[in-house]
C-alpha cells in the first residue's frame, strides 16, 4: 500500500506546506544573510576606529627618548585595551552570529572606549544611530563601561568614539536593527518551527 497522498485535495495540501516552508526558510536565510552584511560593515568601522587607537599611540612614543615610566604606565592601559579588542574582532569575525562572542566583544569596546576616554578626555565624539553629531561625550567614572547602562536596559545607547566619524555607530546602529528582525522572525508562529528544524539560533546586538 502507497504512503503517498491519495487524493487531490491531499496533494493541495501537501504542495501549499511545501511552498510555504520553503518561502519561510528563504526568508530567514536572507534575514540572517542580512545580519552576516550588516557585521561586515561594523567589522569595518570598528577596525578602522581601533587603527585610529593605534596609530594615537604610535604618534605619541618619543622617537629618539625611551618612554618614562610614568608615560609607559598612562599608555599601558590603552595598549591593553586596543590588544584585546583586535583579538575579539578576529574572533568575532568567524561567529559574528555567537552571543557570546558578541558580548566580549561589546565588553572589549567598551574598555577601549573607557581607556580612550581616560587617555584623552576631550577627544571623544558622540553621533546618534543616523550619523548627526549628538553631544560632546561625558568622561566615565573609573571602572565603567561606556554601554554598562545600555546593556542593563537591552538598549543601545550612543557611544562615544575616539575617531571622530560616525561611520562606526551607523554601522552598529544597522547592525543591531538586522539582529533584531532576524531574532524576531526566527520566534514567530509558524516560522519557529522552520527555525527549529535547520536549527537557527537568536544573534545578539552590540550594545
Amino acid at each position: 500500500m502507497s504512503a503517498l497522498p491519495d487524493s487531490f485535495a491531499s496533494w493541495i495540501a501537501v504542495a501549499v506546506l511545501l511552498f510555504w516552508f520553503v518561502g519561510a526558510y528563504n526568508r530567514l536565510v536572507r534575514l540572517r544573510a542580512a545580519v552576516l552584511q550588516a557585521y561586515a560593515t561594523l567589522d569595518a568601522a570598528l577596525r578602522k576606529q581601533l587603527d585610529f587607537v593605534l596609530a594615537s599611540i604610535a604618534a605619541a612614543v618619543p622617537e629618539k627618548d625611551p618612554p618614562s615610566p610614568g608615560f609607559s604606565s598612562s599608555v599601558a592601559p590603552l595598549q591593553a585595551a586596543a590588544t584585546q579588542l583586535a583579538t575579539l574582532l578576529g574572533a568575532t569575525r568567524l561567529h559574528p552570529l555567537d552571543p557570546g562572542g558578541m558580548a566580549a566583544l561589546a565588553t572589549a569596546l567598551q574598555v577601549l572606549i573607557s581607556a580612550w576616554q581616560r587617555q584623552h578626555p576631550d577627544a571623544v565624539t558622540v553621533f546618534d544611530a543616523d550619523g548627526t553629531l549628538s553631544r560632546p561625550a561625558p568622561l566615565l567614572p573609573s571602572g565603567s563601561g561606556t554601554g554598562a547602562g545600555a546593556a542593563s536596559s537591552g538598549t543601545a545607547e550612543p557611544m562615544a568614539w575616539p575617531e571622530p566619524s560616525a561611520a562606526a555607530e551607523i554601522a552598529r546602529s544597522q547592525f543591531n536593527l538586522a539582529v533584531e528582525q532576524y531574532n524576531a522572525a526566527i520566534v514567530q508562529f509558524p516560522a519557529l518551527l522552520v527555525a527549529w528544524m535547520v536549527r537557527l539560533r537568536p544573534a545578539a546586538p552590540l550594545l
